[in-house]
């Protein structure tokens, strides 16, 4: 026998009415118990309602646009009687534990069953360490899955480093510096602007605006799952313990589980006159307190280039030094090379195979002494931005008392479902290795706590995305071109001149020429992050969720002139540089047989045919 029931928008905090953004099912479709049936979207955030129970929608009682609030009816499902309204999961020790090249080192064998644990003053089936994107994202899909939940964060307000003091406030900035260039650039196009006045105060206040909104959306989120926020330093102090240093005093937190989202710190270099104001690092950089007239910029990776790009558009005369032979390091030089050539035009130096051995603080300035090939005399500026890069937090939690592993470097070591060397605590983000991204962080969370939640869930990032919001942007996924060499994989290539795609015509469009490469995708322009969606497309890896659904691709449209030039640079790797215009699909691709066990140890799950074509771009003057 079956019954009818009707499923209603349950308590979502504060909220009167909301409105209904996206319908996920339809009459007919068969539901399982926590799958999302619409989105529901307010001024500050956007929260998805699951299914209480599985069975048969028979109507549909809302649509798009509808406002609703608590008590409003969805849907109404046939149920078979006798059904729980919750399915019962498996426990997370029944799931595998499956090694992988992912982290520096692969994490040890899991050890016997816990023991019984003495309760604290708050106790969580889950705890979740550090609220960035990563720690917030499996605490409330750890919650939505009917988890109880204890989320520890040391700022005030939930978003970790990336929202609060990271990547929103510098892409809040990147903006600002983005209108200021093409407002002097459209001059080439015959609309000239006045040279624009800054007003640092009023710049500041709207970017902390942006950071409110976005932090009080996930604090209503939390409430809405009746997540339990605690504020407050952490360390563990034993496998089923964490103390937490509070306003309140000290306070023990007991649990069955626990995910360590503890993030990443910015890396230092020792011997520097750090108590002087005017050396700053990357938060102090986004708080904006002025414009210097001359700024040095220690490090010429993503986060120096992003807050030389800001600083530039504001007025300062800028100097990059960076120690090895190309800027930004980690990808491919002819990646890099279009922004080089663009910023060396607008920077007043670039220092490669060069490093700073000494900053002496006097009144007129920061004396700042080099060394190595292109080192300069003795310069003066009036602030250092330390841009060297963020070590593991992994060494600062009490990590040994809870008996989890961490290696020299302070990564703790995890497996393709995100655990760690102790069964029942898990591990993602930047503890647990390179690449340090917030998307990445965000889809490990999602996995770790459904694998808690005995679903079955893996993760390897080789796919995820980076972005260098510079100007012109640069991304790439997967392999570099050097790392495919050094693994001695095969490579084929095509190149396809995009001066043909509107969109690149109108931003800069000269000599731009995109080249498809058997391993990675590889994009410079202008709006390449618009590109990522087509990337994403041909970089699917049989068998494998590897990345699905985050990243910079996640949502794409049928047809996106934009990223046509993924599609047809695609096509001429195939066809050899035959004209051809109908789109392309993963499943057509040309197929390499390889076994990744070089890439993912042991990971016999990741053998076998892969799909792995790719772009690569260059852009020439």
């Amino acid at each position: 026998m079956s019954q009818t029931i009707e499923v209603k928008i349950p308590d979502i905090g504060d909220f009167k009415e909301v409105e209904v953004i996206e319908v996920f099912v339809k009459a007919g479709d068969k539901v399982e118990a926590e799958q999302s049936l619409i989105t529901l979207e307010t001024d500050k955030a956007a929260m998805e309602v699951p299914c209480p129970a599985a069975g048969v929608v028979k109507a549909i009682k809302v649509k798009l646009g509808d406002k609703v609030s608590k008590g409003s009816v969805i849907l109404t499902l046939e149920q078979e009687q006798g059904a729980s309204s919750k399915e019962q999961v498996k426990p997370a020790a029944s799931a595998p534990a499956v090694a992988t090249g992912k982290s520096p080192a692969p994490a040890p064998d899991p050890a016997s069953a816990p023991q019984p644990f003495k309760k604290g003053d708050i106790h969580a089936e889950v705890l979740v360490l550090g609220a960035g994107p990563g720690g917030y994202t499996a605490a409330f899909r750890a919650a939505d899955l009917g988890k109880q939940v204890v989320l520890v964060e040391k700022f005030a307000s939930l978003g970790g480093v990336c929202l609060n003091v990271g990547c929103i406030p510098s892409k809040a900035l990147l903006h600002v510096a983005k209108v200021i260039s093409e407002a002097e650039e459209v001059a080439h196009h015959g609309v000239t602007f006045a040279k624009p006045k800054i007003d640092i105060d009023k710049t500041r206040s709207w970017q902390l605006s942006v950071i409110n909104k976005l932090t009080g959306g996930l604090a209503a989120l939390a409430k809405q799952r009746k997540v339990q926020v605690v504020q407050g330093t952490a360390k563990f102090t034993s496998p089923n313990h964490l103390e937490v240093a509070t306003r309140d005093g000290k306070k023990i937190i007991s649990f069955d589980t626990a995910i360590i989202a503890a993030g990443s710190s910015v890396a230092r270099i020792p011997g520097f006159p750090y108590d002087d104001p005017r050396i700053i690092d990357s938060t102090g950089a986004l708080a904006l307190q002025d414009v210097p007239k001359r700024m040095l910029i220690i490090g010429g990776g993503i986060i120096g280039l992003e807050m030389a790009t800001v600083y530039d558009a504001l007025g300062s005369k800028i100097t990059v030094v960076e120690l090895m032979d190309q800027l930004m390091p980690g990808a491919d030089k002819d990646l890099v090379k279009p922004l080089h050539k663009r910023i060396e035009k607008r920077y007043e130096a670039i220092y490669l195979k060069t490093k700073v051995s000494k900053i002496e603080a006097q009144k007129t300035g920061l004396k700042v002494t080099f060394e190595g090939e292109q080192a300069p005399e003795p310069q003066l500026y009036d602030r250092v931005l330390m841009a060297v890069g963020r070590r593991p937090n992994g060494r600062d939690i009490g990590a040994d008392a809870a008996g989890v592993t961490v290696n020299e470097r302070g990564f703790i070591p995890v497996n393709i479902q995100m655990r760690t060397n102790v069964p029942h605590i898990y591990a993602i983000g930047d503890i647990v290795g390179d690449p340090m991204l917030a998307h990445k962080a965000t889809h490990e969370g999602k996995v770790a706590a459904e694998v808690i939640a005995g679903h079955h869930a893996a993760f390897e990032p080789l796919t995820i995305p980076s972005v260098a919001y510079t100007d012109p942007e640069i991304a790439w996924m997967g392999l570099t071109e050097t790392q495919a060499k050094a693994h001695r994989y095969s490579l084929r290539k095509s190149q396809f001149p995009v001066g043909r795609i509107g969109p690149c015509v109108v931003h800069r469009p000269r000599g731009r020429v995109y080249q498809t490469a058997a391993r990675p995708v590889h994009t410079p322009h202008p709006r390449c992050g618009h590109s990522r969606s087509e990337c994403r497309r041909t970089d699917r890896r049989s068998g494998a969720r590897a990345g699905d659904g985050c990243g910079h691709g996640r949502h794409r449209p049928d047809h996106t002139p934009a990223s046509d030039f993924v599609r047809d640079a695609g096509l001429r790797r195939r066809n050899r540089g035959r004209q051809h215009h109908r789109p392309v699909y993963a499943e057509e691709k040309i197929k390499t047989d390889f076994s990744m066990r070089p890439l993912l140890g042991a990971a016999g799950d990741y053998t076998g045919t892969t799909i792995f074509p790719a772009i690569r771009v260059r852009l020439w003057h």
